[in-house]
């Protein structure tokens, strides 16, 4: 059995692509100007937001897995699992083994691709460097998705991918499914209820509680190697209710707005990469391993 659907770990989705995916429904690529233009038969009238209902397209299994992650993922949990893991002493392993000990996470049920953890990383490094991008970029792209080694630790799906949002203030309506927030607790907290809710305007999001996944965990094994830019690309990069809706202005600091292009430049190579064609990764390790070695030492805490 795959440890994706193990029923320990009250996994509703048959692999984790299939959030990617509803991403990739909800924020496609950005149109030409000439696909900008409307077709034959289109109705003026209608709302651009009227031609795709993605909350009613979505698979049931995603639909299910935004309901969990909207029930349980609470204030006080986000704060919980911080204390769990980021003192970083689950054991010490380079980034080339991090993401060979990624590829236990088998999607075994995925019909779409047969791809493993590390080719999927290597996919986002490989366009990166194609296009020219910076080393530590490069290097950004390759480790951005180790934290799901979480699923590999017990941690069930909805605790460890989708959309992170900030806890511990008012659940934004442009968050994915926010209906589901009804039955999270914190929806009865009135001290969470405000727009600032328990933070400061202008507090910027370092102290800001935001939903737990994997990109809080990569973030903090990578911090004291890679820029700011890549940091930002790291942290942030499943924050689409910021980097893509525009919300939680109130809550940024003038380094949250520097840092925002850099997530925006990040995040078509972490949707728009994935593709069939397969990397071969025994070629590739040289490369990687050189680059790895320019920034990170040995061996890394995880």
């Amino acid at each position: 059995m795959s440890i994706l659907t193990a029923p320990e770990n009250n996994a509703p989705l048959q692999s984790l692509d299939e959030v990617e995916d509803f991403y990739k429904q909800r924020y496609p690529e950005p149109m030409t100007e000439e696909q900008k233009k409307p077709s034959i038969g289109t109705d003026p009238n209608k709302k651009v937001t009227e031609f795709r209902n993605y909350e009613a397209d979505a698979r049931p299994t995603v639909r299910e897995f935004y309901r969990l992650n909207h029930a349980h993922q609470t204030y006080d949990f986000a704060l919980a699992k911080r204390k769990e893991y980021l003192g970083l002493n689950r054991r010490q392993m380079s980034i080339w083994e991090a993401a060979e000990y990624l590829n236990q996470l088998v999607d075994d049920s995925d019909p779409d691709t047969d791809l493993s953890q590390l080719e999927h990383l290597l996919q986002t490094a490989e366009h990166l460097r194609a296009d020219g991008k910076p080393r530590w970029m490069i290097l950004t792209g390759f480790v951005h998705d180790l934290g799901k080694i979480l699923c590999l630790w017990g941690e069930p799906q909805w605790a460890v991918v989708g959309d992170t949002f900030p806890t511990g203030c008012a659940y934004s309506q442009k968050i994915v499914f926010p209906r589901f927030f009804d039955a999270n607790p914190d929806s009865q907290n009135a001290r969470f209820q405000s727009r600032n809710g328990i933070y400061e305007e202008g507090c910027g999001l370092d102290a800001v509680n935001l939903s737990w996944g994997h990109d809080e965990y990569i973030y903090n094994v990578c911090k004291d190697y890679l820029p700011m830019e890549g940091l930002y690309m790291l942290r942030y990069h499943s924050f689409y209710p910021w980097h893509r809706e525009g919300e939680y202005g109130h809550l940024l600091n003038d380094q949250d707005r520097k840092h925002l292009k850099d997530v925006h430049d990040f995040n078509p190579y972490d949707l728009y990469t994935k593709s069939h064609a397969k990397p071969d990764a025994k070629a590739l390790r040289p490369y990687y391993e050189d680059l790895i070695s320019e920034y990170f030492p040995t061996k890394v805490r995880w």
